[in-house]
């Protein structure tokens, strides 16, 4: 009998990963790689008109995704020499709360000529941070009304999740929101685009659509928030909601033609790209937290019990794995903040020196500071580059590095954001630990373990093993697992995340004096963390205020940059955005 194979599709920030994966014993066969074309437009609209963008957008072009698509698949299995005929199920990841809104048959607003030029109609990605005052509003409300739901976010919301977004579209682009008829996470789409079958993750809709329960926020609750949002659920995001590792349905015979694939081979229901992780890593069992390190950082610990977190980004059950609860916590900017330090605060001799070495700047620059004391080098920062996830989920507070000198050096710097980052996780897990939450294990993946300087320091500064995920392609690889469990290989997630699955345990062993050195660091990190971002100082508020009136100030000067539809007064510039 032949081996048989899955596909794992991984939608980044950038680009989409398509993996051929063995699902006997999970070997990785073959796997292509694709950048999006338009990438992230945060400062133009370089898909449609080239318009400015407003501070905090962040949007991408879903004709980036199917592009993507069509190169990756056939790619994949070029690469992997396999039989496509073998190949029995794709399962898939993608960016979560990365909202789309569509038509009734699955067109996206921005690809038809109406709204090509209005923002609000494109792909809002993860990280979006425009809608903060809409966040902020709802928290406000659900407190004042008790809602239960509101604790399983950590008492908080991020300005990430789907129904600020979504709220924001309707209060700045009605139009686009009178024309959506379904607002839906790219994961959704995607799976939509592949079987014609419109259905949401179970994962993602709890995490990122406040699904808790087999409910959505109340009629009530949404009318107080905006009379016009008070049938959103019922009318733009009324879709079944299947399980993880469910079957949303067969692969249509356009998309079979397309891709090189079978039609009817089973297409699993999408997963939260973090998340698909710990079925990749064997960290399914209650108390072994996964950390997917990378551009930002997700930490998800699935759990025997509900317990609320104060500032957990969400908590849902079967959201990583059936029977338990599912965890998640999350950094907003890990290696993101590494290289942007990289890109504008790294003189050129130090430029020179790493092309000279034959090794990247990244390289050169811990090999520079690993060999500090702990606390040599008088600094402490704060990992808010791009806003706080958790514990604090607040997109408005911004980085600090403090105690800097004449004497400071680029290494010192670097040295300090590196640990800023584990202070940061460090803050998450004891917030879980402090609700009731086990941490038995820390399992890291993604591109930042080839840091072994940086995983060792994480492991002391949070004081927790670390063990390492043996898979170069942890969302492709995650999602290929979930995609043989909707083909009917395993009976359930644990089953094939055991056949398919892969980790070294115990590789970072807390070192107890590096542990204890850091300790008296930590507690100045929490000093400023609570001062900084618990309202004892808002400076970074008011600073960010600052910024966004002066950014009006000048397109006011340039030509429009954006109003409310249909008030064109002078008075009518958005100055909050």
């Amino acid at each position: 009998m032949s081996e048989k194979y899955v596909i794992g599709l991984d939608y980044g920030t950038l680009s989409g990963r398509a993996l051929v994966v063995r699902v006997s014993d999970g070997a990785e066969m073959g796997t292509d790689v694709y950048e999006y074309p338009h990438a992230v437009m945060d400062r133009t609209l370089t898909a449609a008109d080239g318009q400015k963008l407003p501070p905090d957008f962040a949007l991408q072009s879903p004709a980036d995704y199917i592009e993507a698509l069509e190169h990756i698949v056939p790619g994949a299995l070029k690469d992997a020499s396999v039989d496509p005929s073998d190949v029995i199920g794709i399962g898939l990841d993608a960016t979560s709360a990365t909202v789309i809104p569509c038509k009734s048959d699955g067109t996206p607003l921005c690809l038809t000529d109406e709204y090509a030029a209005e923002p609000h109609a494109w792909v809002k990605l993860w990280k979006h941070h425009g809608a903060q005052d809409q966040a902020d509003r709802i928290v406000k409300l659900a407190q004042a009304r008790r809602e239960p739901w509101l604790a399983r976010y950590g008492g908080i919301l991020s300005s990430e999740m789907l129904m600020p977004k979504v709220l924001e579209t309707l209060e700045w682009a009605p139009r686009v929101y009178e024309a959506t008829d379904v607002f839906c996470d790219a994961l959704d789409w995607l799976t939509w685009q592949l079987t014609g079958e419109l259905t949401f993750a179970a994962g993602d809709s709890g995490y990122k659509r406040m699904y808790q329960d087999g409910q959505y926020p109340s009629r009530e609750f949404l009318r107080n928030l905006n009379p016009e949002f008070e049938d959103v659920f019922d009318t733009k995001m009324n879709a079944p909601v299947l399980p993880l590792g469910g079957r949303v349905g067969g692969l249509t015979a356009d998309f079979a033609a397309r891709l090189g694939l079978p039609e009817g081979i089973a297409v699993a229901s999408g997963n939260i790209d973090a998340h698909v992780t710990a079925a990749a890593i064997q960290a399914v069992e209650d108390g072994q937290m996964t950390a997917i390190l990378g551009t930002s950082a997700c930490y998800i610990v699935p759990g025997p019990e509900l317990k609320e977190v104060p500032g957990m980004f969400g908590v849902v059950d079967g959201g990583i794995v059936d029977g338990s609860w599912g965890f998640e916590a999350g950094q907003t900017a890990v290696g993101d903040i590494f290289a942007w330090f990289i890109d504008n605060c790294v003189p050129k001799a130090y430029s020179d020196e790493a092309v000279e070495r034959g090794i990247g700047l990244h390289e050169l620059l811990t090999e520079k500071c690993q060999d500090q004391e702990v606390g040599a080098h008088g600094l402490i920062g704060l990992d808010w580059h791009n806003g706080n996830r958790s514990v604090l989920a607040d997109a408005n507070l911004s980085g600090l590095l403090i105690g800097q000198t004449l004497t400071t050096t680029p290494e010192d710097q670097y040295r300090a954001l590196l640990e800023s980052t584990a202070f940061g996780a460090r803050t998450i897990i004891e917030s879980f630990r402090t609700a009731g939450v086990a941490i038995n294990e820390l399992i890291v993946a993604g591109g930042l373990t080839k840091n072994t300087f940086l995983m060792q320091l994480l492991c002391d500064i949070c004081r927790v093993p670390l063990s390492v995920g043996l898979t170069q392609q942890p969302g492709a690889r995650g999602s290929a697992v979930f995609g043989a469990v909707a083909a009917g290989v395993y009976p359930d997630v644990k089953a094939a995340s055991a056949a398919m699955g892969a980790k070294e345990e115990g590789v970072y062993q807390v070192d107890e004096e590096r542990a204890r050195l850091y300790d008296p660091l930590f507690a100045e990190y929490s000093t400023l963390h609570d001062y900084f971002g618990r309202g004892a100082n808002p400076v970074m508020h008011r600073l960010k205020e600052l910024r966004r009136e002066a950014h009006i100030r000048a397109e006011k000067k340039a030509g429009p940059l954006l109003r409310r539809e249909g008030d064109h007064s002078e008075d009518a510039w958005i100055a909050e955005k």
